[in-house]
């Protein structure tokens, strides 16, 4: 959570080249290929989130924030809130 608006709208830009630290870059690269397909996702990538600092902890909970959000946003599209 940000309160810096520059930084938000650098993120929706394209996030890959907003000024964030090298480990959230590595952090959002694994959130995205999670999110676009989740089969895509294996151990070369455990290993660069490891490799930017994240431990076996922190990454079951960056896959768990991240895989929720899909599966709440997907329940919400599907219920159609927030259309009019």
């Amino acid at each position: 959570m940000t309160l810096d608006r520059a930084l938000v709208e650098a993120l929706e830009k394209d996030y890959r080249t907003a000024p964030i630290t090298e480990p959230e870059r590595v952090m959002v690269d694994y959130v995205v290929k999670l999110t676009k397909d989740a089969t895509q996702v294996g151990k070369e990538d455990h290993g660069r989130l490891r490799k930017a600092g994240f431990d076996d902890k922190a990454i079951l909970q960056i896959t768990l924030i991240a895989s929720w959000f899909n599966y709440i946003n997907r329940v919400a599209d599907a219920l159609g809130v927030g259309r009019k």
